[in-house]
């Protein structure tokens, strides 16, 4: 994902894009310190993301998302002009920022945010709210038609676990294998899962790779000297 870090303060913004760097699948494309530059920037590079601070020289954050949005809308009606087919994603947004106002929180979520840090923070908070992003993407690219389950996922209204499961998964054992990869430090096996919670093997599998369509979990492949590789699960929100 190519990202757009806005920070009036330049070392701070050196950081946070040093965090960026350092999340697999995430790259800088700019750096930006007020929110005028902020808008050209975003015009000019088409960043997947933008991490965007509300105190900036010229204007707040708020209102930069609105100029962003307002823009998407303007390129989209011209396109609709035109008769073209063209599709341009909509640039996602996550604050950054030491502003701690609640009517400052509400306004971000209103005007579309995905989330909101307040700083300080280390950096493990950046990278999963990162690797969140990523995974909503994702789970909108495979999505076609949504389930109300799917948009309850996407909004964060019915954790994994809580109710509506899938046939034969049960709330309890959902919380436990939830707890366990909450608790758990890094990524774990399906057989790493059964032993700490008194699990079969094949049952461990099942919750964990529920959580992983759901967008809580992310698998990667640990390959060994012979036989398939080993599925590892890592939790994300």
């Amino acid at each position: 994902m190519r990202v757009l870090v806005v920070d009036d303060d330049f070392m701070v913004a050196k950081l946070h894009s040093r965090y960026v760097s350092a999340t697999e699948g995430f790259t800088v494309v700019g750096v930006a310190h007020s929110g005028a530059e902020a808008l050209r920037a975003a015009e000019r590079l088409r960043p997947d993301l933008v991490l965007l601070d509300i105190y900036l020289p010229d204007m707040d954050g708020i209102n930069v998302l609105r100029e962003l949005r307002a823009a998407e809308e303007r390129a989209a009606e011209e396109r609709a002009a035109e008769e073209r087919d063209e599709l341009r994603g909509s640039v996602d947004v996550l604050f950054i920022t030491a502003a701690r106002d609640a009517g400052l929180v509400r306004a971000a979520l209103r005007a579309g945010a995905l989330h909101y840090l307040i700083k300080p923070f280390p950096q493990a908070a950046l990278q999963e709210q990162l690797r969140h992003v990523a995974a909503l993407r994702s789970r909108f690219d495979r999505l076609g038609e949504a389930r109300q389950e799917d948009v309850d996922q996407i909004f964060g209204t019915r954790p994994p676990g809580s109710r509506e499961l899938p046939k034969g998964l049960a709330p309890h054992t959902a919380e436990l294998v939830e707890r366990i990869l909450r608790e758990h430090p890094g990524d774990l096996s399906a057989s790493e899962c059964a032993e700490a919670g008194s699990l079969s093997r094949v049952s461990a599998r099942r919750y964990l790779e529920y959580f992983v369509e759901t967008g809580r979990v992310v698998v990667t492949l640990r390959y060994g000297g012979t036989g398939r590789p080993e599925r590892r699960y890592r939790r994300i929100g």
